[in-house]
């Protein structure tokens, strides 16, 4: 755990503009998340997806006097720009690229001031800064040291979950503030509120502990001659996986041959049984 503050700018976020006098409904009927309650100066994470309920794109919407940002991935910022303008049809809404750079400041202190906006997925990851410097004492880090502290809370990324390949609920975006399931519909609203109605989630992603370096991305993990999962990212000594919850309970897993250990983080678990 980082015992310093630290700050990172992340080169792989960007920020696109979203304003007019129809932006709150046209993204309020798109995405995961409540955006009809949005505040100005409120972060909250939630994400676009496919029609059939898989993650298309994570976000974070921030609330502005006059509209939204959205914090996103930046290689996927222009499919993003286009799949909207395919969404704006009639609507009054202006949809473009912000120049404004996204930066973290994670580990230990007190709340840096009023820019800085906490991550609303969990306490523990910190801040999420636009167009901010460096606070004054703060350790300077970059993307992998902030990827791998958000790894060391369990805290899976856009690397984990992919394009088009994973249920938002399986990357536990249920559980760190992604969907809200009281808003009515979105893209993809059906499938994700049947899954968590029904309790059908048997896979989650969670971190896997090892001795030495980290799997391959997509070696299996065996429950004896079982599937349990797969490895998505991870680093010496950690990595994520996407885990079936009814095999890993009780039994020796392994990766290539190598035993691993599963890591159920304090938040997983009070989100997953309130």
């Amino acid at each position: 755990m980082v015992q310093t503050r630290t700050y990172a700018p992340l080169a792989s976020r960007a920020v696109i503009t979203l304003g007019g006098a129809d932006w709150r409904d046209f993204l309020h009927n798109l995405i995961s998340q409540n955006v009809e309650t949005l505040a100005v100066g409120e972060i909250r994470f939630g994400a676009l997806l496919t029609p059939q309920g898989k993650v298309f794109y994570d976000l974070f919407v921030i609330g502005r006097e006059d509209g939204c940002w959205l914090d996103v991935a930046a290689e996927h910022r222009d499919a993003i720009l286009q799949r909207l303008m395919i969404y704006r049809l009639r609507a009054k809404v202006t949809i473009a690229p912000d120049e404004a750079e996204v930066s973290v400041l994670f580990g230990a202190g007190a709340a840096p001031g009023e820019d800085w906006l906490a991550d609303p997925r969990l306490p523990d990851l910190g801040w999420r800064g636009y167009g901010l410097p460096a606070p004054q004492g703060a350790a300077h880090g970059d993307e992998a040291d902030y990827a791998a502290f958000a790894r060391s809370l369990g805290v899976p990324g856009p690397a984990d979950w992919g394009i088009e390949q994973t249920y938002p609920i399986e990357a536990n975006f249920d559980l760190l503030n992604g969907i809200d399931f009281k808003k009515g519909c979105f893209v993809g609203q059906e499938t994700t509120s049947r899954m968590k109605r029904r309790g059908t989630v048997k896979t989650r992603f969670l971190p896997i502990s090892f001795e030495g370096e980290a799997p391959a991305h997509g070696a299996e993990v065996l429950a004896g001659d079982l599937r349990a999962g797969a490895v998505l990212s991870g680093a010496d000594g950690l990595a994520m996986a996407s885990l079936r919850l009814d095999r890993i309970e009780g039994v020796e897993l392994t990766v290539d041959g190598r035993l691993v250990r599963v890591v159920r983080p304090d938040w997983f678990e009070r989100a997953l049984n309130p």
